[in-house]
């Protein structure tokens, strides 16, 4: 494997966490959601450790910035998706609530990450 600088950042450890806890979850949702949600809640997650991996690779920091950007678009969009969980009657609020704090932390320092590129 590559030893990249992005790999010793707190936001990518973070967000390799959050991949195994979106897999453990998505492990017990039902079987018919495989190709819709579950496929879905993994792709947002691993995005958001890519585009970190991608964007911090990238030459300039305009285009750090924006796959940054992107990053946080993608866990926005896994949290509407565990959003969907709870509402559909997938999940309750205490077993999505270990989510909570890991989403918040890593939106916070995708934030401050993209204005260390300003």
């Amino acid at each position: 494997m590559l030893k990249l600088s992005h790999k010793n950042l707190d936001v990518w450890k973070q967000s390799m966490l959050l991949i195994k806890k979106v897999y453990i979850f998505t492990n017990n949702l039902p079987s018919d959601e495989k190709f819709n949600l579950i496929s879905q809640m993994r792709r947002s997650a691993i995005s958001i450790a890519s585009n970190i991996a991608e964007g911090l690779s990238r030459t300039t920091k305009k285009e750090k910035q924006r796959f940054i950007e992107i990053t946080r678009s993608s866990l926005v969009e896994l949290d509407t998706q565990i959003e969907a969980c709870l509402e559909i009657g997938y999940s309750s609020n205490e077993e999505l609530s270990e989510f909570d704090d890991l989403l918040n932390h890593i939106f916070a320092m995708l934030t401050n990450l993209m204005k260390k590129f300003d």
